[in-house]
């Protein structure tokens, strides 16, 4: 990563550490809890008329039919998994993107856009594996109508499902990661290196603005299809009989097959509202807080 200043201090090797998935954590929690009443919208929109064409809902619909028919509370719905995840992921996610180009410019002797895209592909694949079941559960209390506990969906999935229920969609959920990484952070490294040498900007808040908006941008739009397919796969219940979806592919040719092609953005309106936010978020807290912490700009 580049310096954002010619004199900040690096941490210790062992603090830094810390403070690099610590404020990555800590950035993309705050932006969890910001923007999760639209992830709660995007999750409804994207199951819209499971398996069958018709006329869709748009998101203000949504949101509306939520409030009246479940109350204010219906709009964080699984809140606290997609914090507790949101600490985990969000700190594995970006940590593990500035070790990934060092590896990368160790072994290759560069860091141009190529390696910075696969980096953020290794992080965010990585991270997602390891959280998976956290998702799994958030996703499922989004689309609850009772009022069931985080625990209390635990005991259910494991119950009727087994613990391989926890982990349902990894495969889709790992390719929508990977992407959205590599798609976020490739184009917000790109994007700040860009601004800097062809416009006046500088280190500092209108900078990580501008690029964490084109970076939200793009994450959204690559990585749509790939969230509604991990969605429909995380909601499949194996236990109230055969599956509809084998995996991410099978799923995918479903969708268009019995629903259209414009199905795979169900819920994309929804998903750039809250991810072109949540990015943006991300990113200026990231900055600030590895700022304060005397660490180097992303």
């Amino acid at each position: 990563m580049r310096p954002g200043s010619g004199d900040a201090r690096q941490p210790a090797p062992g603090p830094y550490a810390l403070y690099q998935f610590g404020t990555s954590g800590a950035a993309v929690a705050a932006a969890t809890a910001v923007t999760h009443p639209l992830d709660v919208v995007k999750v409804r929109l994207q199951m819209q008329l499971a398996g069958q064409r018709g006329n869709l809902v748009g998101m203000g619909t949504i949101f509306t039919q939520l409030v009246e028919r479940e109350g204010p509370r219906s709009l964080y719905l699984g809140l606290a998994p997609a914090l507790t995840r949101s600490l985990v992921y969000g700190g594995l996610r970006l940590g593990l993107y500035e070790p990934c180009k060092h590896v990368c410019s160790y072994a290759f002797g560069s860091t141009n856009f190529a390696f910075k895209l696969a980096s953020g592909v290794i992080a965010g694949a990585l991270a997602t594996a390891l959280t998976n079941n956290m998702e799994v559960l958030k996703v499922r209390l989004q689309m609850s109508t009772s009022s069931t506990s985080t625990i209390g969906e635990v005991r259910k999935v494991l119950a009727q499902e087994g613990l391989k229920g926890l982990w349902k969609g990894v495969g889709p959920a790992m390719a929508r990661a990977g992407c959205l990484t590599a798609s976020q952070l490739a184009t917000y490294d790109e994007a700040k290196q860009a601004l800097i040498k062809w416009t006046p900007l500088e280190e500092g808040f209108h900078l990580h603005l501008i690029s964490s908006c084109i970076a939200g941008t793009a994450g959204t739009l690559v990585t749509s299809p790939i969230d509604m397919i991990k969605t429909r796969l995380m909601l499949q219940r194996e236990s109230k009989g055969a599956r509809v979806y084998r995996n991410g592919f099978h799923c995918a040719y479903q969708v268009v097959v019995t629903e259209g092609v414009k199905s795979l953005y169900k819920g994309g309106f929804a998903n750039f509202a809250r991810l072109g936010p949540q990015t943006t978020i991300t990113f200026i807290v990231c900055e600030k807080l590895r700022e304060l912490a005397g660490m180097t700009a992303i």
